[in-house]
């Protein structure tokens, strides 16, 4: 949420660990639209957030033996999908911003919402 320009897409990652088969669709439509030319930011907060953490995202895997939801993450990266975290969901899950695997930005849901709010669409996974 570094420029101005309000993102065409927004996903809140609700979705974690506890339900693995859920997630790759989330970020397959993300790295579709960013794919599309469109900007979108991924929002991780609740259970979502434990995925942020060192080594969680390579750990969990939607099917047994296929890829780990770390590749999706990647991939939807890759067409530079933004991915932000809640901060207040860090500590919701017992974790500071020494547990992410990575450098992101964190926002409070108040700090958030003005640009999550003024996406074209938002989408709650």
């Amino acid at each position: 949420m570094a420029d101005n320009q309000a993102p065409d897409l927004v996903i809140i990652l609700i979705t974690g660990p506890e339900n693995p088969k859920r997630l790759p669709s989330a970020f397959f439509l993300a790295s579709t639209a960013a794919a599309m030319e469109q900007k979108v930011v991924m929002y991780f907060t609740g259970p979502a957030t434990e995925l942020l953490a060192k080594g969680k995202a390579e750990s969990v895997f939607p099917m047994p033996g296929g890829k780990s939801v770390a590749d999706f993450m990647k991939l939807a990266e890759d067409n530079d999908v933004q991915i932000i975290g809640c901060l207040q969901s860090l500590e919701l899950n017992g974790m500071t911003k020494d547990d992410l695997a990575k450098e992101i930005p964190l926002l409070n849901p108040s700090a958030a919402m003005p640009t999550l709010g003024a996406a074209g669409r938002v989408l709650t996974w």
